[in-house]
C-alpha cells in the first residue's frame, strides 16, 4: 500500500510499505483524512511531540475491511471514523474515566504512526459507526468536533448562558455551533473578518475582532455588564489566552483549548479576584457518540468549514499552501 511518510521538516515522501493488517484489530480501507493544525507545527518542525519519520493523520474515516474473530459490533462495509486517543486504562485519570489525560497517551499521528496510508489497523474500542449515508469528508471532521464539544463540556456551558470562544477556526467554529445547540449565547472573537462571516453564516449573531473592535467594551454591551459567564479558548494565540480573563465574568469558568506555542505570564490574582474556574482541555473522552449524532441529525453545519477537499497525492503541496497562508484555510480534507 501507499503510505505518506514525513521524514523531516518540511519532507514528505510517499512509499510502498506492506498492508498493516492486525488480527486483533480492525482495519479500515482509508476514505478521507483532515490535516490538522498540529501536523503543520510537525512539518515546520516546531511541534515538541513531534517525531521523525512518522506518517501523520489522526482525522480519519473509513471503511472497514477486516474484523477481528467473535466481533460483533463492527462488520465489513461499515463506515467507521477513528479515536486516536489510546490509553493505558489503568492510570489515575483512566481509573476516573479521563482517558484523554491519560500518563501514557499515544495519539497516532503523533506518538505512533498514523493514518497517511491507503489501509490502517487500529483497536476496536477506538471504533466508532457512523451512518452508511454520511459522506466520507463529514466522518473525517467527527473528531475534530469532539475535541470542540469536550471544549464546551470543560467550560459547563449552560442554556442561556453568554459563551465567549476566541478563536475562529474549525475548532472555535464548530464549537459556537455547540454552543448554539446547547441553547446559549455565542460570541466569537477573532482577528480575520473573513472568518467571522462565516461564523454569522452559522448562526453566531455577535461576532467581533480585536484588531478593530474594543472587544470588552461590545461584551459588556451583549452581557448587560456581567461579562460573560464561560470563555472557551480555542486558538492557543498569547493575546487570546491572556484576553479570556478579561472576557470572563466574576465567578466564570474559562477552557483552554488552544495549544500556546510557549509560557504564557498571566495575572493569577484576577483568578483569585474573580474566583475563577480555569480548565485545561486536552482531546475528547466520550464524546464521539455525541458528535457523530449531532452530524447525522444536521445539527452542525460542517461545509462552511470544509474549504478544500483535495487527493491524498496532493497532501505535500497543501502542507506548503497551508504554511505559507494559514488564513485562506479552515479545513482541508484528503480523499483515498
Amino acid at each position: 500500500m501507499k503510505a505518506l511518510f514525513l521524514e523531516g521538516a518540511k519532507n514528505f515522501k510517499m512509499s510502498d510499505i506492506p498492508r498493516n493488517d492486525d488480527k486483533d484489530k480492525v482495519t479500515i480501507k482509508v476514505k478521507a483524512i483532515g490535516i490538522c493544525g498540529t501536523e503543520i507545527s510537525a512539518y515546520k518542525a516546531v511541534f515538541p511531540m513531534g517525531v521523525y519519520p512518522r506518517t501523520l493523520g489522526h482525522e480519519i474515516a473509513g471503511e472497514v475491511v477486516r474484523v477481528p474473530k467473535n466481533n460483533k459490533d463492527i462488520k465489513i462495509g461499515d463506515r467507521v471514523a477513528l479515536d486516536p486517543y489510546k490509553y493505558c486504562g489503568t492510570c489515575y485519570p483512566c481509573s476516573i474515566g479521563r482517558t484523554n489525560c491519560c500518563e501514557d497517551l499515544k495519539v497516532i499521528g503523533v506518538h505512533e504512526n498514523g493514518a497517511y496510508m491507503e489501509y490502517f489497523s487500529h483497536d476496536i474500542h477506538l471504533i466508532h459507526k457512523a451512518p452508511d449515508d454520511m459522506p466520507w469528508e463529514h466522518i473525517a471532521l467527527i473528531e475534530p468536533l469532539t475535541i470542540s464539544i469536550h471544549g464546551v463540556h470543560r467550560a459547563g456551558v449552560k442554556k442561556g448562558e453568554h459563551v465567549v470562544i476566541t478563536g475562529a477556526g474549525a475548532i472555535g467554529l464548530l464549537a459556537a455551533q455547540f454552543v448554539l445547540y446547547l441553547e446559549a449565547i455565542p460570541i466569537l472573537v477573532d482577528p480575520m473578518e473573513k472568518r467571522l462571516e462565516i461564523a454569522k453564516k452559522l448562526g453566531v449573531e455577535y461576532t467581533f475582532n480585536p484588531m478593530t473592535q474594543d472587544v470588552i467594551k461590545e461584551i459588556k454591551k451583549v452581557t448587560n455588564g456581567r461579562m460573560a459567564e464561560a470563555v472557551v479558548e480555542a486558538s492557543g494565540a498569547p493575546a487570546a489566552v491572556r484576553s479570556a480573563i478579561d472576557y470572563v465574568s466574576y465567578a466564570g469558568r474559562i477552557s483552554l483549548v488552544g495549544y500556546p506555542k510557549d509560557d504564557i505570564p498571566l495575572p493569577t490574582f484576577l483568578f483569585t479576584k474573580k474566583e475563577l474556574d480555569v480548565r485545561g482541555s486536552r482531546n475528547s473522552a466520550k464524546e464521539f457518540p455525541l458528535a457523530i449524532q449531532l452530524i447525522a441529525e444536521n445539527k452542525i453545519n460542517l461545509d462552511p468549514i470544509i474549504t478544500n477537499i483535495i487527493k491524498f497525492d496532493q497532501i505535500p503541496e497543501y502542507f506548503e499552501l497551508l504554511m505559507k497562508n494559514p488564513n485562506d484555510y479552515l479545513k482541508v480534507i484528503a480523499k483515498l
